[in-house]
């Protein structure tokens, strides 16, 4: 376990550095997130050092049940970043759908379906995520570089030892934007119907129970 959040920022940056070596079409999976925001920095301040042509790619589910502030924080930050952003959405029809009725069916329609779809018309090699370890017991096990079949790619996980301090930590003293609902007290976002303000103890307490409690499945099935 890493100590200190500098000698976490040095591990991250080695996980970049062997991808880098490794594989040429690399994405950030960015939710618009704190997270996945910090790993979407981190690896764009990364790029920068060693090709400062190279644009960052980053690919965002769109479910179209997202937060209005999330998609505004999205499109700005992806417009004032200059990032190469590909949004993917579900063939679904809202209208006609059973929103979060079935947590696991839900979420594979609109989310996991339309990733594995974009992996595998972008050709994606390697998806850096911005999960962490102590956010949920099923992630305190999960591995920094992770095989995922169906379609064939590489997850980077680099922020595995981070901690939720380490995060806003880090946002502050590099003076990183975040999405406006957290200073409204969320402190983990998702879809809407599966969202919920909480001043419980726990990070994700604001998250659907149901949904949580099958995180493992939904990892099985391809989620992050």
């Amino acid at each position: 376990m890493l100590n200190g959040l500098e000698a976490k920022i040095i591990f991250t940056e080695q996980c970049f550095e062997e991808a880098y070596k490794k594989y040429k079409n690399i994405f950030v999976a960015w939710t618009g997130g704190k997270d996945s925001t910090v790993a979407l920095f981190l690896w764009k301040r990364f790029l920068e050092q060693k090709n400062p042509n190279e644009k960052v790619k980053a690919l965002n589910i769109d479910t179209g049940l997202k937060f209005p502030e999330i998609i505004e924080f999205r499109d700005k930050w992806a417009k004032e970043w200059n990032i190469d952003l590909l949004i993917v959405r579900p063939k679904v029809n809202l209208l006609h759908y059973d929103i979060a009725k079935d947590k696991v069916k839900c979420c594979r329609d609109l989310k996991i379906l339309p990733l594995q779809e974009a992996i595998k018309e972008k050709q994606i090699e390697v998806l850096i995520t911005g999960i962490r370890g102590d956010e949920h017991p099923d992630r305190e096990k999960r591995q920094c570089f992770e095989k995922r079949n169906s379609p064939s790619y590489m997850q980077l996980n680099p922020l595995l030892e981070w901690k939720e301090i380490d995060i806003w930590t880090f946002t502050y003293k590099e003076k990183l934007p975040y999405c406006s609902l957290y200073d409204k007290g969320y402190r983990s976002l998702g879809c809407m119907p599966c969202t919920s303000l909480t001043f419980d103890s726990e990070e994700r307490s604001g998250r659907d129970k149901e949904k949580e409690s099958k995180l493992s499945i939904l990892t099985s099935l391809g989620y992050f």
